[in-house]
């Protein structure tokens, strides 16, 4: 088996919608019933479901949680959901949900104790974004200064159920992934890494499923635009992804 596929629902206002490069300028919507959407990845075989609320992830008021709450509770599949999540209270809140997993970036950057309270909770993924070669914070909309290694070394990897890498670069052009960003994660860390960021088609997938790097491989890959452009089909995916 190969990786994980994670399609992606990203939330703005109630709705479904995908960004290019992480502007918030660039925005397509795409629908109005994300729970709709998140039953026929389910139904098309998707082992996952990644959500984002991005309203979250700029301001940290959790505008979307109400519909976050309302696809966890839909579905018999697995959901990791992240966006704004920048306290306790906001993990409680998304594992009370019915959320399986929740995705941390900001909060968990300025402050990684805070991941290992969390994962008391329950089951945390640490989302590193990477713009260029920097670890961007809020939203994708500030640097920090950080690589990728000195993002990944700050957290004890028992705490960590997953990193979340995503290159900003990449993100919603479906220009293909940042692999040596990837073979960089994989070299980092033995803690499961899901990749992010400018899959556009089938043979993208391929190409991460035989990605490997000190014999690790990638654990999980999230599919945004591809799908909702119609450039890759879920359906498709998951059987390749089930031969590797």
């Amino acid at each position: 088996m190969g990786p994980a596929l994670y399609p992606a629902v990203d939330l703005r206002g109630g709705r479904y919608v995908r960004l290019v490069e992480g502007d918030f300028a660039r925005e397509t919507v795409y629908g109005d019933d994300p729970v709709e959407q998140a039953r026929r990845f389910e139904a098309a075989g998707a082992p996952w479901l990644h959500v984002v609320d991005l309203d979250a992830a700029l301001t940290g008021d959790p505008a979307n949680r109400v519909a976050v709450a309302a696809v966890a509770t839909a579905l018999d599949i697995p959901v990791q959901a992240g966006g704004g999540v920048r306290s306790i209270a906001d993990a409680e809140a998304l594992f009370g949900a019915g959320v399986s997993r929740v995705v941390m970036g900001t909060a968990a950057l300025e402050n990684p104790a805070l991941v290992e309270r969390v994962a008391e909770l329950g089951a945390v993924a640490v989302g590193i974004d990477v713009k260029g070669e920097e670890v961007a914070l809020r939203g994708w909309t500030q640097g920090s200064g950080l690589t990728l290694a000195d993002a990944i070394g700050l957290f004890d990897p028992a705490s960590v159920d997953a990193f979340v890498v995503t290159q900003i670069n990449r993100d919603g052009t479906l220009e293909g992934p940042d692999t040596d960003l990837l073979r960089a994660a994989l070299r980092e860390t033995d803690v499961e890494v899901i990749a992010s960021g400018g899959v556009g088609q089938l043979h993208d997938l391929v190409a991460l499923a035989a990605l490997r790097e000190d014999g690790s491989g990638i654990g999980g890959i999230i599919l945004g635009k591809a799908l909702y452009e119609g450039t890759v089909d879920l359906e498709d995916a998951v059987r390749a992804m089930a031969q590797t």
